[in-house]
């Protein structure tokens, strides 16, 4: 099983927080740096997750900034510099706070996403039962998920973002 971490810059009214709520159930840890070997959540990433990024990591780190600073935050070199940058493909937010916003996910939604992508559904589940609005992230996004767990690189996931959401991203 992979390791999941946390880089948490404490730019959001912590109890709506995702990624604090997953390290006080003990879900995920939390990290001061990006190691090697990590695969770094990233929306600004060139390059989309697929399955087979399993085989170049040992873990998955989400960065949980404000979405306000997140361009400014998450393409600073600091972020860049280690570990495999990648962004999550085109899904809507089931979060009450950007709902169906596409690509504004929260750090649960994105780590889910992420683990659900690779193969780990149980684990990507396990995640999202924390929150009441859990449910509704797979609910708006399973059949997308479920194709983007099937390709094989990042350009069959462009494929698969045109096919579900076009020219929306």
């Amino acid at each position: 099983m992979i390791r999941a971490f946390a880089l948490l810059l404490n730019q959001d009214d912590p109890k709506k927080c995702t990624a604090l709520k997953l390290l006080k159930f003990g879900t995920i840890k939390s990290t001061r740096t990006i190691q090697y070997g990590m695969l770094v959540l990233n929306p600004y990433a060139s390059e989309a997750v697929c399955r087979t990024d399993l085989t170049l990591v040992d873990s998955i780190c989400v960065i949980d900034c404000s979405w306000n600073r997140a361009h400014e935050v998450l393409t600073s070199y600091r972020y860049l510099r280690k570990g495999i940058a990648r962004r999550m493909p085109a899904l809507l937010a089931g979060n009450p706070v950007n709902y169906a916003k596409l690509g504004r996910l929260s750090s649960v939604e994105s780590l889910s996403a992420c683990f659900y992508i690779l193969g780990e559904k149980k684990f990507a589940s396990d995640l999202l039962d924390k929150f009441k609005w859990g449910h509704t992230f797979i609910e708006l996004n399973h059949d997308a998920l479920e194709d983007y767990s099937a390709a094989d690189n990042s350009k069959e996931i462009q494929k698969i973002e045109l096919e579900y959401f076009g020219s929306k991203i």
